[in-house]
């Protein structure tokens, strides 16, 4: 094969990031936007040592799942991979993405997993309760949105149909407020300006909603004025907060955040629980499905009321507060103090005082507490998507807790995570659930215990 070639391909899956999956020659070609079962031409875009990634040229037999997408920059935007496909195609494939990281990682096991049909939405759109969108100056005007997949061209947007609609309202009426108090907007090439992000969260449940700017200094020019015209986009704006990041580099947050107006956090309410979010704690972008999510990992950790749970990568404490009624002692831990802060408050708000939640790694603190002769009986983790840490999976493996329930955002990193697990583990069942419909994302609830 060489560049620019148009070849004939049959689809066969859909790969890790929605791509299609064909083989030409024996080679294997991933195929941006083509569909399981269709045949298509399609151009050789990138050659690779192992692989060729190409774009549709033409299609020759349609898939009956393909749909016409929704957004009108969805082909630029890249943030969606499947508004191309039908929604119950989304969930079979996603099942299908979940077993072709297992083939490829613990393929001997694959025979004795056991991986259900995949827990999906009833209206798998406007979900998303966070945006964060970057600021750019074009031309004479504010933008604000997104980059275009693999470009530093920045994508006005001014509708997401996969966000909640106020999270991109909120933030269309801030970019203009900033455009005409002429507030200086960042520039990344020169690094030079203000203004970076503007992230909006939106409590779906609540109807709160906290306004945070991304700065790259403290200083804010105008500031009461800027304050007082945010506040009046929305009367549901009860928190406006900035964070300070000097940095020349792609993370979104600095380290210092300040209250600007109004509160420090947004209530939100997920099930039966509620919680207070600081701008920069982690928590699960679609509410509706976390419900589902968390219920699941409630079912896999099958508790009395007498076991001691340990939940690591705790964030603001969501999934061991929604087990805590269930277990007799549940302890957490998070690297980011914010998140631990909110974790607690949390816990005291509901009068858990068999809770606790500490500042730290999860291996420096399971490690601890062994020496101290303390074991979980069940360990929870929800990890990034690059997986456990070396080091927590090797404390893990001397802890030994008996069972272990894995909720993962990346299959491949949850497959290459078991092919050392499966020492000690075996895996019951995974269970993957649609937090994110429409992109080629799965979430899954995985069951192990202790052999």
């Amino acid at each position: 094969m060489k560049m620019g070639q148009k070849v004939p391909l049959t689809i066969k899956r859909l790969g890790i990031n929605g791509e299609g999956i064909g083989y030409f020659k024996r080679n294997v070609v991933f195929v941006k936007g083509a569909l399981p079962g269709e045949e298509v031409t399609a151009e050789i875009t990138a050659l690779k040592r192992n692989f060729a990634e190409a774009k549709v040229h033409s299609i020759r037999k349609r898939s009956p799942h393909r749909q016409e997408p929704q957004c009108g920059i969805y082909e630029l935007c890249g943030g969606c991979q499947l508004q191309h496909l039908a929604y119950p195609q989304q969930l079979k494939h996603k099942r299908d993405i979940v077993i072709q990281a297992l083939e490829k990682y613990v393929k001997d096991l694959v025979p004795a997993i056991t991986v259900h049909p995949t827990i999906g939405m009833d209206n798998p759109w406007r979900y998303r309760n966070k945006s964060q969108f970057q600021v750019k100056r074009l031309g004479n005007r504010v933008a604000a949105g997104l980059y275009a997949e693999n470009s530093h061209r920045l994508l006005d947007i001014e509708d997401c149909i996969v966000q909640h609609p106020d999270t991109t309202r909120i933030t269309n009426g801030v970019k203009r407020i900033l455009d005409e108090l002429n507030i200086p907007i960042y520039d990344a090439k020169k690094n030079k300006g203000l203004i970076r992000t503007i992230v909006v969260r939106t409590g779906i449940r609540t109807g709160e909603i906290q306004v945070a700017l991304v700065t790259t200094k403290k200083e804010l020019p105008k500031k009461n004025l800027l304050l007082e015209r945010i506040r009046s986009v929305d009367p549901k704006i009860v928190s406006i907060v900035q964070n300070i990041n000097p940095a020349k580099t792609s993370l979104i947050f600095g380290d210092e955040t300040m209250t600007l107006q109004g509160k420090d956090t947004l209530h939100e309410e997920l099930g039966e629980l509620a919680f207070d979010l600081s701008a920069r704690a982690f928590f699960q972008l679609n509410p509706e499905q976390t419900v589902k999510l968390y219920n699941e990992i409630k079912k896999a950790a099958a508790l009395t009321g007498k076991e001691s749970v340990v939940d690591a990568y705790c964030g603001v404490g969501t999934i061991g507060l929604w087990l805590a009624d269930q277990a007799k002692e549940v302890r957490g831990m998070d690297v980011i103090a914010d998140s631990i802060k909110d974790a607690n408050a949390n816990a005291e708000k509901y009068g858990y005082d068999h809770v606790e939640y500490v500042v730290g790694t999860a291996e420096d603190w399971l490690a601890k507490w062994r020496n101290e002769g303390y074991v979980p009986d069940v360990l929870t983790v929800d990890p990034p998507r690059t997986g456990l840490a070396d080091s927590l999976l090797k404390t893990i493996l001397k802890v030994k807790p008996k069972r272990f329930v894995y909720t993962s955002c990346n299959p491949s990193t949850l497959a290459k995570d078991l092919s050392q697990l499966c020492k000690i583990y075996e895996v019951s069942y995974i269970q993957p659930v649609d937090m994110f419909p429409q992109t080629a994302q799965v979430e899954c609830v995985t069951l192990l215990t202790l052999k």
